[in-house]
């Protein structure tokens, strides 16, 4: 008896070695992070949190969603803003465009819609005390207007959001479990519990459900494509759109090897997308300041046979910036965002 159970004793440690070398390598702590990127980035400072980050493709403004996340983790407001940052100026810096907000105001995941008939609208997701929601405000000679906020039980964990019209959307919800060992295990166990809402004007439904911790979310520019990041997938989800109804079917997934983050999608339909290639080390990061994560961005290209071009356009150890979730190009430039550094990146090509 004594040795059937120091066999099965055996057994279960060996089982359990397997699984923490298991989830090391497919988390990319093996990974050797050797910093690399053509051209030369300056720090721009004012913005705590910057992690989502999108450009006006008339204008060239970029608007930053910036939250203090560490003071939030701590129990004090997050003094959360979105900032506008001029690409076209010459020395430019990040203008605050919701000073009067909350003090609690939580932004994460934001969208511009920008319509051909004049509308501008901004959707930001908000975490303000805990709880969920998304904030529409109209866009107007620079300044933002509140217009309206949403809310639903639906909205478990919104992360990201992607407009499709002046009061429609998709977001993703990056769990099935608001908190928890519950919550714990989907990433630990890269369970695939999570899925993608669509708001289409009055309320919300289901639109895309089974994927593993789904992050950014963006759209093709004929509206025919939707993109969803798997962070624990290390994969993008791609799902055909109908444009007219906002019904999407699943099409194919793309296994880019990495924790996938936001998505910006530029002029020509190149996907921009920021990335944690060692996840361990970001979710230490989440918890320890003093531990820098390194920072990735890779652009994916449309082939015309179909598939895509994948080609890693930065890395960083996280000594220049920590744990990027977001790269938005237009032109030479690209902008990096990260979840709690208190700048972001301002780049040329």
């Amino acid at each position: 008896m004594a040795k059937k159970i120091t066999i099965t004793l055996g057994l279960l440690v060996l089982l359990a070695v397997g699984w923490v070398i298991y989830l090391y390598w497919m988390a990319g702590q093996f990974k050797t992070i050797e910093p690399h990127y053509a051209g030369k980035c300056k720090a721009v400072g004012g913005v705590v949190g910057p992690e989502d980050i999108t450009i006006h493709p008339r204008t060239g403004i970029a608007y930053v969603s910036g939250c203090d996340r560490r003071a939030v983790q701590e129990g004090r407001p997050g003094r959360g803003a979105i900032y506008a940052y001029d690409l076209n100026a010459v020395t430019a810096e990040p203008v605050n465009l919701t000073p009067d907000a909350d003090p609690d105001f939580r932004p994460h995941g934001i969208g511009l819609y920008v319509g051909r008939t004049g509308e501008e609208v901004l959707f930001v997701i908000n975490h303000k005390g805990g709880e969920h929601s998304v904030e529409v405000f109209d866009l107007k000679e620079g300044a933002l207007v509140y217009k309206e906020t949403l809310t639903s039980p639906m909205l478990v964990s919104p992360n990201d959001i992607v407009p499709v019209g002046f009061n429609s959307f998709y977001v993703t919800n990056d769990h099935r479990y608001p908190s928890g060992w519950k919550r714990m295990m989907e990433d630990y166990l890269r369970l695939r519990r999570s899925n993608v809402l669509f708001y289409d004007g009055s309320g919300f439904v289901e639109a895309a459900s089974g994927i593993g911790y789904a992050n950014g979310i963006n759209v093709s520019p004929d509206g025919r494509l939707l993109y969803v990041c798997s962070i624990t997938g290390g994969s993008l989800h791609i799902f055909a759109r109908d444009p007219a109804t906002g019904g999407i079917e699943f099409r194919e997934e793309v296994d880019l090897g990495t924790g996938v983050d936001n998505i910006e999608v530029d002029s020509e339909g190149g996907l921009w997308i920021g990335a944690h290639p060692q996840l361990l080390t970001t979710a230490k990061h989440s918890k320890d300041p003093l531990t820098v994560s390194p920072s990735q961005v890779i652009h994916l290209t449309p082939q015309k046979g179909g598939g895509y071009d994948v080609e890693e356009v930065y890395l960083d150890k996280g000594e220049e910036l920590s744990a990027s979730t977001v790269a938005a190009v237009r032109g030479n430039r690209l902008l990096i965002g990260a979840i709690f550094d208190s700048k972001f990146l301002d780049c040329r090509r």
